[in-house]
């Protein structure tokens, strides 16, 4: 049997409906089949890790170990002290498994990527969330089951969205009522049809149908063009940009959906992203658990820091520092390759550029026109800057210039 890769096929969703159905009737009758839970969780990531070569299995439990040596000790050593640098130690611990395996495509070593499995960074996220929040102290305690409960809870353990472990907590722990299950089950059943329609759909569509032949066309021009620019760029980018929010929105619906058939209130992951009015509302609609958790233990953090430490005087330069830090971050997470980097950068200088125009607009407001058409103006704007940020970190501009 070959690894299955979770939500890849309709075929899936009848396998693992059939496998979530005694935990369906549990709930409706107000009970947690807490040990049958445990054989799902089993059964689903032994056909994704474990079919055919089980390196990814391996791989899996290797990390989820070395995660929980990392964590627990850490715990252990915060109920008694609070140093900053064994804090950050723990940090820098919990991650080097990803940085393993982002640094292996660069460094072409493949003994260097032991822990490559799929989802190693939406795991490491939950660690290192786990460490920050025992740091802070609201987290007190929590038990080895907790941990492995929490970090291999399989409806997002490959794609997101990225939870809280104490809002996480706060749904298995419990038990909805029957009136609260429904009105999950029901908006599971919306979400899932609406993934299907997503990803099967229209992200088929316009990834499988429609981009590789834009592809072609807009390579075609590579030796034609300066730089290769014509409008078959420009269709690419678009394309390009609804597939990948159709494939990746698809794949979060799915995750969040099948987490309501379990009784969990998973966080959506996507807000109409393309109805922002600028690119700091962008960010609170795309990718929303990924860019909460940057903003706030990466951004908020640096910003603390830099006012406790009065690094900077100047409020802006501190956040267009703390824009730069971040954007620039999450690039290298992407891999490290220029147009991640760019990608990065681009985001950073769009974030700065934003707050600069808000400011202007603040001291302005009597001369500026806010209305119907500036609304839309607006959103018509960020989407094209979002558009073209895409096309960046599609890596096209790199095959078109240098392949």
């Amino acid at each position: 049997m070959h690894n299955i890769t979770p939500y890849s096929s309709p075929r899936y969703f009848i396998y693992l409906l059939i496998l979530l159905l005694p935990i369906i009737i549990g709930l409706l009758y107000g009970k947690r089949f807490r040990i049958y839970d445990f054989f799902a969780t089993i059964v689903i990531l032994g056909t994704a890790f474990f079919g055919g070569n089980a390196s990814q299995g391996l791989s899996l439990i290797a990390y989820v170990f070395f995660e929980m040596i990392v964590i627990f000790s850490y715990l252990r050593y915060r109920k008694k002290h609070n140093n900053f640098w064994v804090f950050t130690f723990s940090v820098v611990l919990a991650i080097v498994p990803l940085v393993f395996v982002k640094l292996d495509p660069l460094l072409k070593n493949a003994t260097i990527s032991l822990f490559a499995f799929m989802g190693i960074s939406y795991l490491t996220f939950k660690s290192v969330e786990i460490i920050m929040e025992i740091r802070d102290g609201t987290i007190k305690h929590i038990k080895p089951t907790e941990f492995v409960r929490f970090i291999l809870f399989f409806p997002t353990i490959t794609s997101g969205p990225i939870d809280r472990f104490r809002r996480f907590q706060k749904d298995v722990l419990n038990v909805p009522s029957r009136d609260e299950y429904l009105k999950l089950l029901k908006s599971a059943v919306d979400k899932l049809m609406l993934g299907f329609a997503y990803k099967f759909i229209l992200g088929y569509f316009f990834g499988t149908i429609l981009l590789p032949k834009i592809s072609i066309l807009a390579l075609s021009y590579a030796h034609q063009r300066p730089l290769g620019i014509s409008w078959a760029l420009v269709a690419y980018m678009y394309c390009y940009s609804m597939y990948l929010f159709f494939d990746f929105a698809g794949y979060s619906l799915f995750a969040v959906a099948i987490s309501n058939f379990m009784g969990v209130k998973t966080p959506m992951n996507f807000k109409r992203p393309f109805q922002s009015v600028n690119i700091k509302d962008f960010w609170n609609r795309w990718h929303i658990t990924l860019s909460f958790w940057f903003r706030d233990f990466i951004y908020m953090r640096l910003i603390f820091m830099m006012m406790k430490k009065k690094l900077i005087k100047s409020r802006v330069t501190m956040a267009n520092v703390g824009y730069v830090v971040l954007f620039l971050i999450m690039g290298f997470w992407h891999g490290e390759t220029w147009y991640y980097i760019v990608y990065g950068i681009f985001h950073a200088c769009a974030m700065i550029t934003n707050d600069a125009w808000l400011r202007f607009k603040k001291r302005h407001r009597k001369q500026i026109p806010s209305n119907r058409f500036t609304k839309y103006f607006a959103v018509f704007i960020t989407f094209n800057v979002v558009c073209f940020s895409f096309l960046i970190f599609s890596g096209f501009l790199n095959t078109l210039w240098f392949s």
